[in-house]
């Protein structure tokens, strides 16, 4: 398998754990991550973390927080080099807010780095299209 398949297949899998994680299990979408100190997560609601050990307690506070719904990656562009990859696409789907089902589309951009021979998360970053989720 090519590198840019490895990592269209780490896009399916990351997103496949975030789906996992809006119903209370946090585990897979941590597995992905790298571990390092210099991975960052900016997340929708303006976090902006830096470090293995901030994001980890991100990913353990959504999960408990349980939003359901799901989304999925639109628009999936992919590029990949020698030890890094980056996946730009727009988040669509709906998760719960106080009971009821939101329509959600955000833009969102994740990058990989190859660690030993596996291709590990170091970075997230997602902005709400408002646009897209308050119509007027």
């Amino acid at each position: 398998m090519t590198d840019e398949q490895v990592v269209a297949s780490a896009t399916d899998t990351f997103y496949a754990a975030l789906n996992t994680m809006f119903i209370g299990d946090g585990q897979p979408i941590k597995d992905l991550w790298s571990r390092s100190k210099d991975v960052t997560y900016m997340g929708p609601n303006g976090q902006y973390l830096v470090g293995w050990e901030k994001i980890e307690q991100e990913w353990d506070h959504q999960a408990a927080a349980k939003l359901g719904g799901r989304v999925a990656p639109q628009q999936i562009h992919i590029v990949v080099g020698a030890d890094i990859a980056v996946m730009n696409c727009i988040e669509s789907g709906e998760n719960l807010v106080n009971g009821k089902k939101e329509t959600v589309q955000i833009r969102s951009s994740t990058v990989f780095r190859k660690e030993v021979g596996a291709w590990k998360v170091i970075g997230h970053q997602t902005d709400p299209l408002k646009h897209m989720n308050n119509p007027k």
